[in-house]
């Protein structure tokens, strides 16, 4: 079963465009991580951001939340960016898929 990072943040005024840059640096870089699935961005109509990213196995999970690049992001997320987040990593126990086009 995958393990699933949801990250929920809302932003201090006035930090989109820096941080713009390091989450597309963050994107770029997990996207290389072993053992990556897939991740998802949406942000929600009073400025709630949230980010899921799935990853093949915990082992995976945790050498990404390990990555020394990522540390120091989110040292700056903490220092720079962030009015709030919160973390929630689980396992997945259910998993269905469901599309239009493979329905004849």
């Amino acid at each position: 079963m995958t393990v699933i990072t949801v990250f929920r943040s809302r932003l201090r005024t006035g930090v989109d465009a820096a941080y713009g840059e390091v989450a597309s640096q963050m994107s770029r870089l997990v996207r290389e991580m072993p053992g990556f699935v897939d991740e998802s961005f949406f942000r929600g109509e009073e400025g709630e951001r949230v980010t899921i990213v799935r990853f093949r196995d915990a082992a995976a999970q945790r050498a990404w939340a390990q990555h020394p690049d990522h540390l120091a992001a989110q040292r700056r997320g903490r220092s720079e960016f962030y009015e709030y987040y919160d973390i929630t990593v689980s396992e997945e126990t259910y998993a269905k898929v469901f599309r239009a086009s493979d329905v004849d």
